[in-house]
């Protein structure tokens, strides 16, 4: 049930910003999305042609708007900055949209100090350290999408491979949302079985599950999409209103967000994404599966990963 306003800002009407509006209309979450782009015209164009669908969805009122507009809204996702290109990792990114992501949340923050802030512009988990910085805000009321995407990737493969459904799949990516990131399979499961039990008492003949390709697969495909078609947005829109709607509706989710650390595995002041509960107060708690020596090994380097990064763009 919804326990805020239902409003929704997206910061960014290009592809991921229009597609996350799309999927939010469609799923009927929100009752109210509000459109803001440095191109107004653009916001203007794409609210017009999403409300224009307004006859085949749940009700919600979609306009193009400003930084005034963030007053009273629930989440305010930041989708704006300089999108991943080919060839480019998602760390190459970070010189340009530092600078996009302060201008952005101290307009945002002159507004408002209730919404929680969803940062969906890679580097993502820099970023959100980054926001979390800028903003001044506490630290559950700040989120990056993390991993989210990645670990319905994992799952996805995971589906294919057994033949399950892939909500039946329970997978997770920890760590960087990028290039370091770790696949856990020591917590993995499926139909509530453990990825070897399920394999040993399945009667499909199917090969054995090949994890380093998998792997590869999960932190590779994003390079795949943007090669093929220029950007991705279609899942990742999906998983930006998976986690509004967590928020909106107080679900208590457990999502693998970015959020701040703050010394599980002995890692601390680095956002990155662990499972964590979403709920209409943003990151209730952080869950801590029981990890392997090297998951957990795998799981510090990511973080130092990303703390390098931090260190060279000044980031305290």
């Amino acid at each position: 049930m919804s326990t805020g306003s239902g409003k929704v800002v997206i910061i960014g009407a290009g592809a991921v910003g229009a597609t996350f509006a799309y999927a939010l209309q469609i799923r009927g979450a929100a009752r109210e999305i509000v459109l803001i782009d440095m191109d107004h015209r653009r916001a203007e164009g794409q609210a017009l042609d999403l409300s224009h669908g307004e006859f085949f969805t749940p009700p919600v009122d979609i306009r193009a708007g400003d930084y005034q507009d963030c007053a009273g809204a629930d989440v305010v996702a930041i989708c704006a900055g300089a999108k991943q290109k080919s060839g480019q990792s998602r760390m190459d990114l970070v010189e340009t949209n530092i600078g996009i992501c302060k201008a952005i949340v101290e307009k945002i923050v002159e507004q408002t100090a209730e919404a929680i802030l969803l940062v969906a512009t890679n580097p993502v988990d820099v970023l959100t350290y980054a926001a979390l910085h800028f903003s001044g805000l506490p630290k559950e009321r700040v989120i990056g999408s993390g991993t989210v995407l990645d670990s319905a990737r994992f799952r996805h493969l995971l589906s294919r491979h057994c033949g399950i459904d892939a909500r039946n799949v329970h997978a997770y990516v920890l760590g960087e949302h990028g290039d370091s990131e770790v696949l856990p399979w020591s917590i993995t499961t499926l139909a509530g079985m453990k990825m070897e039990d399920y394999c040993r008492a399945c009667p499909q003949k199917c090969p054995d599950i090949n994890s380093q390709q998998i792997a590869t697969e999960v932190r590779t495909s994003a390079y795949h999409i943007i090669d093929a078609k220029g950007a991705t947005n279609f899942a990742v829109g999906l998983a930006l209103v998976k986690i509004t709607t967590s928020i909106i509706r107080d679900e208590n989710s457990a999502l693998t967000v970015s959020t701040l650390t703050g010394g599980q595995y002995g890692i601390s002041d680095v956002c990155l994404s662990l499972p964590a509960v979403l709920n209409s107060g943003g990151v209730d708690r952080i869950i801590c599966p029981k990890l392997t020596g090297a998951e957990q090994a795998a799981l510090k380097s990511s973080a130092e990963t990303i703390r390098r990064i931090q260190r060279q763009i000044g980031l305290p």
